[in-house]
């Protein structure tokens, strides 16, 4: 029996389509394909940005400080520098004292003190500023005191905390200071939308994400410190430092999705995972980088609070106001963008244009 017709209210039945019909549905808009070959690339240069950076790690103008005789302090200083490869950037000071101040204030990785009447000399490094580095400066000095028939007996002068294996809590803690940050600002996006209606609203987000970064500095201290054990002392500092650090990733994450919406949070991986966070000193500190991470490892957040965060526990604070510089420096400017794009995105809604970019 023939089926009867459709009735004149009742829609046609869509034609059926076969499995390349459906994938090329699936895959074919450019805007899903375009948001897939991006997380290829961020995958990809993710993978060459860690193996790149971590895979010979080699000491580079590694800062030492030198303690010899007036008669053969020069010598010994620039032979130190002359090594192949330049692992050591030395310079001479007059006594042990002078030399015990710089390590304990981070300004060098390690002290060689000259023994004048025997060979076996000293050698002071601070293992609280990154256990490879210092072995790094043991394996050189070692190799250049056994050329000359010497030795050094080697004292970690500023040892890590015992529960801070090799400092790398420090390390994982700014991590996740970080992660939480852009974390936060990516789901306000998305739960509200990524690029603010206003001026008035980014204001407001930009207010919202403040106790939130507060709130996150002052937790991630806690399970590092009294919690586990892992870094004692230094709770209040090192809450402040993880407000900054927290608030930073989230506003630089917002300025991001007011120029690009949720492909904004590519960028973020980009900054803050993919050059940052193997540039940012924890395995390998900067010295013992190559040279592109070990450029850019100051200037981004995650080595600038690596760094503060060592200072802090380690050092004293001493120094410490270039890495708290960069960090604010990225607050404004991040904050200033936000607020600009969205004033312009506004302006281009009220002419009735597409705000579908800045620019």
């Amino acid at each position: 029996m023939n089926e009867a017709p459709n009735s004149p209210g009742q829609a046609a039945p869509a034609p059926r389509r076969g499995f390349l019909g459906e994938l090329w549905d699936a895959v074919a808009p450019g805007r899903t394909f375009i948001l897939v070959i991006a997380v290829l690339l961020i995958q990809l240069a993710f993978v060459f940005s860690y193996v790149g950076a971590f895979h010979h790690p080699t000491p580079h103008g590694v800062p030492i400080a030198v303690v010899a005789p007036a008669q053969i302090s020069s010598q010994l200083v620039g032979e130190l520098n002359a090594i192949h490869g330049h692992p050591l950037r030395a310079t001479a000071v007059a006594t042990d004292t002078a030399g015990r101040t710089l390590l304990r204030h981070g300004s060098t990785s390690g002290v060689l003190i000259i023994n004048p009447t025997g060979k076996t000399d000293a050698l002071l490094v601070a293992g609280g500023g990154g256990a490879a580095t210092a072995t790094a400066v043991e394996d050189v000095i070692g190799q250049a005191e056994a050329a000359q028939h010497r030795s050094a007996t080697v004292t970690d002068a500023v040892p890590a905390q015992p529960g801070d294996a090799r400092s790398l809590s420090g390390f994982y803690l700014v991590i996740g200071w970080l992660v939480g940050g852009y974390l936060v600002a990516a789901l306000l996006g998305i739960a509200t939308r990524p690029r603010p209606a206003s001026t008035r609203r980014a204001i407001i987000r930009l207010i919202v994400l403040a106790p939130y970064a507060i709130l996150s500095g002052l937790g991630g201290a806690i399970v590092v410190g009294p919690v586990l054990g892992a870094i004692t002392g230094h709770l209040i500092a090192m809450a402040a430092l993880g407000a900054l650090i927290v608030y930073c990733a989230a506003v630089v994450t917002m300025a991001f999705q007011v120029f690009l919406g949720t492909i904004g949070v590519g960028l973020t991986l980009i900054l803050f995972v993919v050059l940052g966070n193997p540039s940012a000193g924890g395995a390998y500190p900067a010295p013992l980088l190559p040279g592109f991470w070990r450029a850019i490892s100051p200037a981004l957040p995650n080595g600038a609070g690596v760094q503060a965060l060592r200072r802090i526990v380690y050092f004293g604070s001493y120094n410490i106001t270039d890495n708290l510089l960069i960090i604010s420096l990225y607050i404004v400017t991040a904050a200033a963008i936000a607020l600009t794009g969205t004033a312009l995105l506004a302006r281009r809604a009220a002419a009735g244009k597409p705000a579908d970019a800045v620019v």
